[in-house]
């Protein structure tokens, strides 16, 4: 396991408060009330372990193949569904959605191998990931990737927690499957868009992780 470099500045952070939270809280409460000096450094350690844990990036075996379309992050399957896309398709595609709450990895991995054809950056609000108008409304990325004659969207979609989406490519980018390309601080969502017709493998509820679990098959 390593640490996401997302992360490095906000575990510093935490790391400072627990260590000036442990020195005030002993030194007013550690001789008179030492059961709540313990309790208090106590909840800034579950605090502190959680900001490590939020940008751990675990080592995997990724899930390869052109045929397969792997999912970008992980969580769990929260809609699968036929909808009209009207950002770039402008027409009718399969959206698969993976909502990621704040224990879940939050480094987000290409479904396919291709070319970056087309990404943009959108300001926008912090409603919570599962609103039906997040995507349409929340702060996001959308990039496509093409592979010879497929093309798939990627949108991530910040939540209610989340105030900062990273990304790693750009048009014209070459990417590889299962290799980063951003990272969402504190719950989100992240959109798959993909031809209809397309073979899902994934279930509502199902829990994905990413680069590993195959959502789709072309």
């Amino acid at each position: 396991m390593s640490i996401h470099r997302e992360g490095y500045i906000f575990i510093i952070i935490a790391t400072v408060l627990w260590i000036a939270v442990w020195y005030a809280s002993n030194r007013f409460l550690g001789s008179s009330i030492p059961w709540l000096h313990y309790f208090i450094v106590f909840i800034f350690f579950l605090l502190w372990f959680w900001v490590l844990w939020f940008f751990r990036i675990p080592a995997r075996v990724h899930t390869t193949g052109d045929n397969l379309v792997v999912a970008p992050a992980d969580g769990k399957v929260v809609m699968i569904e036929e909808v009209y896309e009207p950002e770039y398709f402008k027409d009718k595609r399969l959206q698969v959605s993976i909502f990621m709450s704040p224990l879940n990895v939050h480094q987000n991995l290409n479904p396919i191998s291709g070319t970056v054809k087309y990404f943009k950056y959108h300001p926008g609000k912090y409603l919570v990931a599962w609103h039906p108008k997040s995507s349409t409304l929340n702060e996001r990325t959308s990039y496509v990737i093409a592979n010879g004659n497929k093309e798939i969207l990627v949108r991530q979609i910040a939540g209610a927690l989340a105030r900062r989406i990273a990304y790693y490519v750009a048009e014209g980018d070459k990417v590889l499957q299962t290799e980063e390309f951003g990272f969402i601080r504190f719950g989100s969502r992240v959109d798959v868009f993909l031809p209809v017709g397309t073979k899902v493998d994934v279930k509502i509820g199902e829990i994905t992780q990413g680069g590993v679990t195959v959502l789709a098959e072309w």
